[in-house]
């Protein structure tokens, strides 16, 4: 979920731990989920099933009765956006149909702790453009992740994204953003997708952030619907959406909402 707002990103070893629980909770919801996706499925139905294994597992939805800037408290489990609609979809009655590309976000929160990680696919066959736009975003990530590690500079992390998305001849979100994350789901400092490298708030070790690239193929301008949390793309074009939680290292990201906890989907 794209946010940002106060708390402490670094990490005690026990706190990662239970990061890494929790990211690992939802690592094992999202392969669930990507299995489920499927045209005819209804995106309250992929809600239902993300709750029921979040709450086996052991974890808490982080999501749920989450407030935000929104006077409306989020009431789902996970984030499901469909082909323009960019974060913060309402799972509902809405049915998937074949050709559509879908956004999940899914957060989860052990012992106090959270994890959030998103990815974009194709429900069935999509469009050549659509697929692109996926694999881009996908690539744009771990392009922001590459920079991830102590002693650089957030910035480093946003003009990577930058760079190889508009570099594609993709727009860039530029009102919803990455964040620092740990005992809240939204915490400083914000991670943007855009930027200056070597600008930006130090990273250090045992930070923990959450990178999330939102690529589009029209313009990065965005419109929120009328539900009061989903929101669109302007121009109507397609969005997709990736994001991993990770921890900063002496060497490098570790991704810790991926099943391997290496690398990012």
């Amino acid at each position: 979920m794209a946010g940002g707002k106060g708390g402490v990103t670094v990490k005690s070893a026990r706190e990662l731990e239970f990061m890494r629980r929790a990211g690992q909770v939802v690592a094992q919801v999202k392969a669930e989920l990507r299995e489920a996706i499927r045209p005819g499925i209804t995106t309250g139905e992929l809600d239902r099933l993300a709750e029921v294994r979040i709450r086996k597992l052991g974890a808490t939805p982080s999501f749920k009765g989450y407030k935000g800037v929104s006077s409306m408290p989020f009431p789902s489990t996970i984030c499901v956006s469909i082909n323009e609609e960019i974060v913060h979809g309402i799972p509902g009655d809405r049915i998937l149909k074949e050709g559509d590309i879908v956004s999940v976000d899914v957060g989860a929160v052990v012992e106090g702790f959270h994890g959030d990680s998103a990815f974009t696919m194709s429900v069935g066959d999509a469009s050549e453009e659509a697929d692109r736009l996926i694999e881009s975003t996908r690539k744009a990530l771990s392009a922001g992740i590459s920079q991830a590690k102590a002693g650089s500079r957030v910035g480093d992390i946003s003009a990577a994204v930058q760079s190889y998305a508009e570099g594609l001849g993709y727009s860039v979100v530029r009102q919803y953003v990455g964040h620092g994350i740990g005992r809240a789901l939204h915490e400083e400092p914000q991670v943007p997708n855009y930027g200056v490298a070597g600008r930006g708030p130090l990273l250090r070790e045992s930070m923990t952030i959450a990178i999330e690239p939102m690529l589009n193929t029209g313009g990065w301008e965005t419109v929120q619907l009328e539900d009061g949390w989903t929101v669109s793309t302007a121009d109507g074009s397609l969005s997709a959406h990736f994001e991993d939680t990770i921890v900063i290292t002496k060497n490098g990201a570790e991704v810790l909402t991926a099943l391997s906890g290496v690398e990012g989907e």
